[in-house]
């Protein structure tokens, strides 16, 4: 374009100075008008970003990026988008922490928040960001010999600090789309079948899924980005109705939804199956705004203390670890290998439930008779 202005520009002058104004306002317009016309065109995007629960991670089978909750939002957006495509950059494992600072998983960027601040400065046209991400602060504060309070105090003070800073992130680099961020379901209600002081577990770990669901609302608030309630969903809080489940008899609503859709009360593993999957989905969904903002949200400073449809993306193979929990007995099973930072939302909530009660005094006297 430049060469094609000098040209214009050398025979507009030697043939007369006042034609000089129009070619150069043909040459600036050119491009302006192409740019325009390829934003127009480029095909929209559904961005997801998580730990294993967006990246769809079912056991012995791993991460299926296509699938699990994101797969079904894409489905809905499909319906009236059907260009729209998926980039799921999700990362099995991943905190709050390594979301900024890498260290789990390998992006070109560094780490997953730069990675998706890139992508959205190079996609303009956003449909959807998802977001879940914070179980995983907190769950390696259990060991086979006890809890870790001062683990769980961390996780939690990092869940605060770090939060609100990636949903800045991802506002400051999409002003205007749409943004949902996912709250957690409570695996930790599965112990309400080890018996009485199991059921006293399963009661005192709803304490921390609030807390863990109150810092995630908060911090998508912040940036105009509402909140999949998931926990809802899932019934969490619901001890009170009751429902048959084979073969574990009766149970309560809440316990009854953890049996029924992830695999935690058959393989002790905290993931969602495919019923709890579309159950996600159908939280995002109902999240979704009907139109993105019109208008940038200011990011609030950092605190201190179905069936999967075809993508552009493409699935990482997950190991599967094994974690003991000394206050359920039976192994708690992850997504990563040995040591690794695993994506255990049943953990996570179970254990900063049990730190929550220790601090309300009671409930950790009552579990610690509990060791095996």
């Amino acid at each position: 374009m430049r060469r094609q202005f000098s040209v214009a520009a050398a025979v507009a002058v030697a043939a007369a100075s006042a034609l000089l104004p129009i070619a150069a306002a043909d040459a600036t317009a050119r491009p302006a008008t192409a740019v325009r016309a390829a934003a127009t065109t480029a095909p929209p995007w559904y961005l997801a970003l998580g730990d294993s629960l967006a990246a769809g991670y079912q056991p012995g089978a791993g991460d299926d990026k296509t699938g699990g909750y994101v797969g079904g939002v894409l489905a809905h957006l499909k319906q009236t988008e059907p260009g729209v495509q998926l980039e799921n950059l999700a990362c099995s494992g991943e905190t709050t922490i390594t979301m900024l600072n890498g260290g789990r998983c390998r992006y070109p960027e560094g780490n997953q928040v730069d990675a998706a601040v890139a992508f959205l400065k190079d996609h303009p046209h956003i449909s959807l960001v998802t977001l879940d991400i914070g179980a995983n602060d907190v769950q390696t504060c259990a060991t086979p010999t006890g809890i870790d309070l001062k683990c769980v105090t961390q996780g939690m003070q990092d869940i605060t600090k770090n939060l609100p800073n990636i949903m800045a992130k991802l506002r400051a680099a999409a002003p205007h789309a749409r943004i949902v961020v996912a709250n957690y379901y409570n695996p930790f209600l599965a112990a309400w079948l080890l018996g009485n002081d199991g059921q006293t577990l399963a009661k005192a770990s709803v304490t921390l899924q609030g807390q863990l669901n109150g810092i995630i609302d908060a911090a998508g608030k912040a940036v105009g980005a509402p909140r999949a309630d998931v926990a809802n969903t899932f019934s969490s809080t619901d001890f009170t109705d009751l429902v048959e489940v084979k073969p574990y008899g009766e149970l309560p609503l809440n316990v009854a939804r953890i049996c029924e859709w992830t695999w935690m009360c058959s393989q002790q593993n905290i993931h969602a199956n495919d019923a709890g999957y579309a159950a996600m989905a159908t939280s995002v969904i109902a999240a979704i705004p009907a139109a993105p903002p019109t208008t940038p949200t200011s990011p609030a400073p950092p605190s201190s203390p179905t069936s999967p449809p075809q993508s552009t993306t493409t699935s990482r193979a997950t190991t599967t670890g094994t974690v003991t929990s000394a206050t359920t007995g039976p192994p708690i099973i992850t997504d990563g290998g040995t040591g690794a930072s695993n994506d255990a939302v049943l953990v996570g909530a179970g254990v900063a439930a049990i730190g929550a009660a220790a601090v309300a005094g009671g409930a950790f006297a009552r579990t610690r008779r509990r060791r095996d």
